[in-house]
């Protein structure tokens, strides 16, 4: 596993190391939380099968193993004598603030036995000082909220191993089958022109070349489609700025069955073109009306 990028993290408890674990898990990066050091290196001599899917690996290294401060130096020094390529990520962040979150998640501080919670950091503070010294980068989390702290990690994954792509699903549905869930964006395309209510359309579905014609040559369509196109234009590039690794535009009609598989295909066909990976699910399309 000498060719992967390993991060490690590490860092005061309560100050996000699972938060930022989750975001590199999202950029493709296969995770460990609580990783013993000493199996560190043993790990890391296990077959990937040239799984190109893995962007890295990272590991979550602290305190809540009894060995972890006697073990990491000797441990992180032979790795590198090996050729391992590493960083230590070190999270912090400010007494008050550590407080402020123990307090409202209720969790046990791995430290705090026969003493109070802030006697409890101020020791993991000072033990952890030496690694500190050692990491590649020190974050301090005191002003971040889990989408800053999301967007930090997401930042440093990309200028790791390059930048992350989004994964872009269109769907089409019918609202009177329910809105679904799972989706980021919903757009109602209802006031479009309807084939349901033109006999020889009624029973094809937005796949059909007629059914497509008709709702395709309308006006309305035309000018909403250019919106449209450029409202997704706009947004994607913001999306994955953010650091978000799926997202879901839905679109609607009423049965989901016409104008919004029309409407679904058409804006599949405009990201594919941009060569953005993309696919396309009609959910109620095959519901008998």
């Amino acid at each position: 596993m000498a060719n992967y990028k390993i991060i490690i993290i590490s860092g005061l408890s309560g100050s996000g190391k699972s938060t930022a674990i989750a975001a590199l898990e999202d950029t493709g990066f296969y995770c460990v939380d609580n990783m013993p050091v000493e199996l560190l290196p043993k790990f890391l001599e296990l077959p990937m099968h040239g799984d190109t899917e893995i962007k890295g690996l990272a590991f979550v290294m602290d305190i809540r193993e009894k060995g972890f401060l006697n073990s990491w130096p000797a441990v992180l020094k032979d790795l590198r004598h090996k050729g391992h390529n590493f960083e230590i990520l070190f999270l912090e962040a400010e007494e008050t603030v550590l407080l402020k979150r123990f307090s409202q998640t209720r969790r046990h501080h791995p430290l705090v036995r026969d003493k109070s919670l802030l006697e409890g950091i101020r020791e993991e503070k000072k033990l952890l000082d030496p690694l500190k010294e050692a990491a590649s980068r020190i974050i301090d989390t005191s002003n971040c909220n889990i989408h800053d702290l999301k967007s930090i990690i997401f930042n440093l994954s990309q200028s790791a191993v390059g930048a992350v792509t989004m994964q872009i699903r269109i769907m089409s549905f019918g609202f009177k089958h329910g809105i679904p869930h799972d989706t980021d964006l919903i757009i109602d395309v209802r006031f479009l022109v309807n084939p349901y209510f033109v006999p020889e359309l009624k029973r094809y579905d937005g796949k059909n070349e007629q059914v497509k014609n008709y709702v395709l040559g309308n006006q309305t369509t035309h000018s909403f489609l250019l919106k449209f196109k450029d409202l997704i234009d706009f947004l994607i590039p913001l999306y994955e700025k953010e650091g978000k690794s799926y997202l879901t535009i839905s679109i609607g009609c009423t049965g989901g069955q016409h104008r919004s598989v029309v409407i679904a295909e058409t804006i599949f066909n405009h990201i594919n073109k941009a060569g953005r990976p993309v696919d396309i699910n009609h959910r109620d399309i095959d519901i008998k009306i």
